[in-house]
C-alpha cells in the first residue's frame, strides 16, 4: 500500500494554491506545514507532501514524458464530481489537457476523466468511479 508521496515543486505558494483548492474537491485537506513545505491528506489514505525545490536544482526542467513522473490520477465518486472539478478548472484558469475530448479522452464511454496540468506541468487525472 502506499503512503506518501513528495513532489518538488517551483513555488511552494503556487502549488499551495492550486494542490489545496484542487483536492478540497477529494477530502484533501493541509495536515501538515513548515518553512519549506506542506502535506495534503484525507487522513485515511497515502498523503501528498509538497517541499520547494533548492535554488540549486530549480533550473533543471521537468517534462512528464521523461524519465519520472508521468501523472497522478485521482479516484472520485461520480461523474458529476468530475464536473465539478472541471468547473472549478475554468474559474481559476487551470490548464486542461484533450479538453476537446472531454470527458472521454480515452476514447468509449465508460472511463469518464478530467486531465489537468499543475503549475509544474504535472499532469493530474480526476476519473470517476465505472457506472456512477
Amino acid at each position: 500500500m502506499l503512503h506518501h508521496v513528495e513532489i518538488y515543486v517551483s513555488d511552494k505558494e503556487i502549488s499551495r494554491h492550486f494542490w489545496s483548492s484542487i483536492l478540497s474537491h477529494v477530502e484533501y485537506k493541509e495536515t501538515a506545514s513548515w518553512d519549506d513545505g506542506f502535506t495534503l491528506s484525507t487522513g485515511k489514505d497515502a498523503y501528498l507532501t509538497f517541499v520547494q525545490v533548492s535554488p540549486q536544482y530549480k533550473s533543471h526542467a521537468y517534462h512528464r514524458c521523461g524519465v519520472g513522473l508521468n501523472h497522478l490520477a485521482f479516484s472520485v465518486k461520480s461523474r458529476k464530481q468530475v464536473d465539478l472539478i472541471r468547473q472549478h478548472c475554468r474559474t481559476e484558469d487551470i490548464p486542461m489537457l484533450y479538453d476537446e475530448k472531454y470527458p472521454f479522452a480515452n476514447g468509449g464511454t465508460d472511463y469518464y476523466a478530467l486531465y489537468l496540468e499543475d503549475p509544474d506541468r504535472i499532469k493530474v487525472e480526476f476519473v470517476a468511479e465505472q457506472n456512477q
